[in-house]
């Protein structure tokens, strides 16, 4: 067995909070149970969240949810609703719910580096109310998530700043992305489909199955 590249693991609580000061008193009260006027205007103008889950052992997910700003409808001070618009029908995070409901969100709004972290319990819907409520371009929904919220807090700026994820000027040239047509015909390779059917078959689904 190859040994591990890992070394002096951190094994308890004890050991981790050794490594740094408690968090403060403003950080230890920040976090509240309910939507209250400031998580429902974050929600409101926040085009894109990303979803966590895990299945019943424990293996992880995370995935993007995105639209317009508002896209995800908030029923009450505790609960919300999530489209679940055309994907790649793998349903990852769908079957994670199905097994363990538990799921994080986090609420990103363009040029705001602080975030909204959201956590609670999931299920998904076919409510057809529901999903009237979901529509968009005239198109919709089959299906919702929605989720019970436990617990609502901002999440501070620092890895925003670190990342200067906001500032164009730090952005990379177009020219100098990843591929991601590329990348697919190499993870396909055994299929033996080339990057520019990827790139085309790409180009379909963002431009006919959006909604």
């Amino acid at each position: 067995m190859t040994a591990s590249p890992f070394k002096a693991i951190i094994q308890s609580e004890e050991e981790l909070r050794l490594l740094s000061s408690p968090p403060s008193e403003l950080v230890r009260n920040k976090v509240i149970t309910r939507l209250d006027s400031h998580c429902r205007e974050f929600i409101s103008k926040s085009p894109l969240l990303f979803l966590s889950t895990s299945d019943a052992e424990g293996s992880c997910d995370v995935s993007p949810r995105g639209d317009a700003p508002g896209f995800v409808y908030i029923l009450d001070d505790t609960r919300l609703v999530i489209p679940e618009r055309p994907g790649n029908r793998r349903y990852d995070s769908l079957l994670n719910i199905l097994q363990n409901p538990s799921a994080g969100l986090i609420f990103i709004i363009p040029g705001l580096e602080e975030t909204l972290r959201i956590n609670g319990k999931a299920c998904i819907t076919a409510d057809p109310e529901l999903m009237e409520k979901l529509s968009a371009q005239g198109k919709i929904p089959q299906i919702g998530i929605g989720v019970e919220v436990e617990e609502c807090y901002i999440h501070c700026a620092k890895a925003f700043k670190r990342s200067k994820l906001w500032d164009p000027e730090q952005w990379p040239k177009r020219e100098n992305l990843p591929n991601p047509a590329a990348i697919i015909a190499d993870h396909v390779r055994g299929l033996k489909v080339t990057e520019e059917q990827v790139a085309r078959s790409l180009a379909e689904s963002y431009e006919k199955r959006l909604y």
